[in-house]
């Protein structure tokens, strides 16, 4: 059985035919899917697909760092509100994204702090989008962690060192299609990241893994980025499939 760590099943690429994305997941043995909210107009959608398949997919609660923009404390106070009052698994997705636009940044690292606070209120783990700020959210991390914050670096692409330092801080790190691209080079890094650390993902409907790159991703991908674990880490594939769902009914609690 495998588990699909970040997954944005309620999106609008899904809109048409989410019934036979879900099927198909299970029929590659994907049993559990985890769905990181992005802002408030996601969360209907997101509650929907959790509230009818409640046996496969989880939903979480948080504010993206690329949403987060001027009315983003009116955000915050939705998510605080909703984790207070409904039943969810993880805080985010949440971080820092540096990539696109740096208007923000000062906005982006305050919503990621006070998301912070709400895991650990809440003890439920956070997960961390980190594009261009690897280091940067690395380092405040590092300054909340008390031993009682726990989380995912989402889409981990980092070096040995970064890896390093994220598995000393006892979070795991979500490993997905960009694995599969061979320009990534990513190969060194997965080799050494401990497995206790590491997760399944695939952040559909983005970054497909090969031979579905530039197409429209989907949790039923899961077993390709699992083969690619497989080869660079020289372990069977069921060793990763168990390895993996340990380390997220460790993680989520459920």
């Amino acid at each position: 059985m495998f588990v699909d760590s970040h997954a944005h099943l309620y999106a609008e690429q899904f809109s048409e035919d989410i019934s036979e994305v879900l099927k198909r997941a299970q029929e590659m043995q994907v049993n559990k899917i985890f769905l990181p909210n992005i802002d408030r107009d996601s969360i209907a959608g997101m509650r929907k697909l959790a509230n009818d398949h409640p046996d496969l997919c989880y939903p979480m609660m948080g504010l993206h760092p690329c949403h987060v923009k001027e009315n983003y404390r009116e955000e915050l106070e939705l998510v605080a509100a909703e984790l207070s009052d409904r039943k969810y698994y993880g805080v985010g997705e949440s971080g820092i994204d540096l990539y696109w636009d740096t208007t923000f940044k000062k906005e982006q690292i305050e919503a990621f702090e006070f998301q912070i606070h709400l895991s650990k209120k809440h003890n439920l783990p956070i997960i961390i989008h980190s594009r261009e700020s690897l280091d940067l959210t690395i380092e405040i991390i590092a300054k909340h962690q008390d031993g009682a914050l726990s989380g995912i670096f989402h889409c981990f692409n980092g070096t040995v060192s970064q890896c390093k330092q994220i598995a000393d801080l006892g979070f795991m790190m979500g490993l997905g299609g960009v694995i599969t691209f061979k320009k990534a080079n990513l190969e060194r890094m997965v080799s050494y990241l401990p497995v206790e650390y590491l997760l399944l993902e695939t952040d559909a409907p983005y970054l497909s893994p090969v031979p579905y790159r530039g197409k429209r991703n989907e949790s039923s991908h899961i077993p390709l980025i699992a083969e690619k674990i497989s080869e660079f880490k020289n372990i069977r594939v069921d060793e990763v499939a168990r390895i993996t769902t340990e380390n997220s009914q460790k993680l989520f609690k459920y």
